[in-house]
């Protein structure tokens, strides 16, 4: 699945700083991220993108740049980004935030906490398990 994650997106293929530049909506201003790219990376529909920033689906399209939808794309990237410190690859970094049960979390994956508000208790958990593979 991974595998396939990496073939439909070439902006996998430059590290975590490239995958921020193609996120990037240079229509909505230089700090705006795109939430329809951030779909198609991560195979997210827009009505699944609506529920987990908790807009409403028109919001993803006629608001990207909206503080509720951004601040979302936001939160999601810096767990991204955690992951991707720990393993190294962008591929496996989405992956496992899409994906991955998380035991303390009651098998929630991180994509559900972050839709919960719950950024800061991953980037703890990710923080542990960094710690732990350094010690």
């Amino acid at each position: 699945m991974q595998t396939a994650t990496l073939q439909v997106s070439p902006a996998l293929n430059h590290g975590f700083d490239g995958f921020i530049d193609f996120l990037r909506d240079q229509e909505a201003g230089a700090s705006t991220l795109s939430p329809k790219r951030f779909g198609d990376v991560l195979s997210i529909d827009v009505q699944t993108l609506a529920t987990q920033a908790h807009v409403h689906r028109n919001t993803i399209s006629r608001a990207p740049a909206s503080e509720s939808v951004q601040k979302f794309l936001r939160e999601a990237l810096r767990v991204m980004r955690a992951a991707h410190d720990l393993s190294g690859d962008v591929g496996r970094a989405i992956f496992w935030y899409r994906n991955e049960p998380l035991p303390p979390f009651g098998y929630k994956t991180a994509e559900q906490l972050v839709s919960e508000g719950r950024t800061e208790d991953v980037l703890r958990y990710v923080g542990s398990l960094e710690a732990g593979a350094a010690g």
